[in-house]
């Protein structure tokens, strides 16, 4: 567990690391960010998209939130943060991927899954609602699987549902109808250690490496 003196160690030996005696990559972004992909990520603690894919600072824009969901595009006048970064990250960075990574054992899904529809919360269950459309899948599809494999397969589902929830977002669906960005699923097993990437011509999650 960090506590705030890890945090400042930590901080030294990335200082050390990139404003040392090399400081090259932060002098070549002191004018804009390169980041050419979006990961849209969740904010739990043990998936940090930069560890897990072992990525320098500049190569991702990342979207952190509950569960890893997109919503729908929706023009209502509230507060949208993750349609807000979305739209940054395609209209000023002109990212050229969108990958939305999942993973096992995710509480925005388990709290989800949970739900009988009379959870108290303030935001949670609005946002994770988002995925609702997965649990229903899930349950029709996989009604005699455990339960088990049952919230495995809608961790995977709720990454199909903000994809499409992605194609909603006219400047997403444009970008990716004239091939000039791509979309993709990836749901990573911390349990095996596993990275599995949807196949959209198998219509399952399989295994990246």
């Amino acid at each position: 567990m960090a506590d705030k003196a890890k945090l400042l160690e930590g901080f030294k030996r990335f200082k050390q690391q990139y404003f040392g005696s090399d400081s090259q990559l932060y002098d070549s972004m002191v004018h804009g960010q390169p980041a050419k992909t979006l990961m849209i990520a969740c904010c739990d603690s043990r998936v940090d998209p930069a560890i897990v894919t072992d990525c320098d600072p500049g190569d991702l824009f990342t979207i952190r939130n509950v569960a890893n969901l997109v919503p729908p595009c929706e023009d209502d006048g509230h507060y949208h943060g993750t349609s807000s970064a979305l739209e940054f990250a395609v209209h000023n960075l002109e990212v050229e991927n969108i990958i939305i990574m999942g993973h096992a054992r995710c509480g925005g899904i388990q709290a989800l899954w949970e739900d009988d529809g009379g959870a108290q919360s303030q935001f949670i269950h609005s946002w994770v609602c988002i995925a609702k459309p997965a649990k229903e899948w899930v349950k029709q599809k996989l009604s005699n699987a455990t339960e088990e494999v049952q919230i495995r397969a809608c961790e995977q589902r709720a990454i199909l549902e903000s994809l499409a929830n992605l194609m909603t977002f006219s400047s997403v669906r444009d970008r990716v109808e004239q091939g000039k960005l791509t979309l993709h699923g990836w749901y990573f097993d911390m349990t095996t250690g596993e990275l599995l990437c949807f196949n959209s011509q198998t219509g399952a999650f399989e295994a990246a490496v």
